[in-house]
């Protein structure tokens, strides 16, 4: 509990840092979203796709009142959700080119990093002394999510980032370890400590909030949502990184907070009895 409570004062103080990037991207021009009906694309990972880890069946399943499902509900238009299980940024930018093309959307939200900060536990379990990188470096990382940002713009389509939900680094080594003790030795041996497997995704969540200035995009800091909680994992599934049905509840309402703050008429309206209150 304390070592959760210090990356959550530790995120805090990095959030005040960044919080002048959010006021100096709130006057940027945006496109214009008012006129004819708005389209929206998700672009990102099994997290937008809304997977969850079904403890019953003890299997992923894709949540039906999944934050994007929830989303729909409340917003003026269309989403469509490209996102995929597995999906890194390199995988989703190309496939974000192709279904920018065929439905031309105004808005495009991104949502990516926890799969590409991951590694192939498998491999450093039968061989912790070698040298393993993650599925996507933390460069190409940082370079690609800057082309997906310039590319949007240049297509006249208005990007908004997400950052990453935290994760609960306990659970996700056990995980990734199929708590076998062998692996659990192996694993441990090659990370040092848990705590550097939160370390670590922090480093690309930190990515985004850098691309954010960087191309004066605004950001949807999903991670503090989450960080509010003095204890945010019940919010996460059993393999410490997927949200649950709450936890996709928080990003949803997060979401409509930041919609209501930058476009709030893109909500439905109060006669509808779906407007954000």
């Amino acid at each position: 509990m304390h070592l959760r409570f210090a990356w959550a004062l530790i995120y805090n103080r990095t959030k005040i840092m960044k919080h002048e990037n959010e006021v100096s991207t709130m006057g940027e021009r945006d496109v214009d979203l008012m006129s004819g009906d708005t389209k929206y694309m998700i672009s990102g990972d099994s997290i937008s796709k809304g997977v969850i880890y079904d403890e019953e069946r003890n299997k992923y399943v894709i949540l039906e009142d999944n934050y994007v499902s929830l989303l729909q509900q409340k917003l003026k238009g269309a989403v469509r959700n490209t996102a995929r299980f597995g999906n890194t940024l390199m995988k989703g930018f190309s496939n974000l080119k192709r279904d920018v093309d065929k439905d031309k959307p105004n808005v495009v939200l991104i949502e990516y990093g926890g799969n590409d900060c991951d590694f192939n536990w498998n491999e450093i379990a039968d061989n912790p002394d070698a040298e393993h990188s993650p599925k996507t470096d933390f460069n190409t990382f940082e370079k690609m999510l800057t082309e997906a940002i310039e590319y949007l713009k240049k297509q006249q389509i208005t990007p908004i980032l997400m950052n990453l939900p935290p994760l609960n680094a306990d659970k996700y080594f056990k995980w990734v370890s199929r708590s076998n003790p062998d692996a659990e030795k192996n694993i441990l041996r090659w990370l040092g400590s848990v705590t550097k497997i939160y370390w670590w995704q922090e480093r690309y969540n930190s990515t985004i909030l850098k691309v954010s200035e960087m191309t004066k995009t605004k950001y949807i800091d999903v991670r503090g949502a989450f960080l509010q909680h003095p204890d945010f994992t019940k919010f996460l599934c059993s393999d410490g990184i997927h949200p649950n049905q709450e936890g996709h509840r928080i990003i949803s309402e997060k979401v409509l907070e930041f919609v209501k703050s930058n476009y709030q008429y893109l909500l439905l309206d109060s006669t509808n009895n779906l407007a954000l209150e």
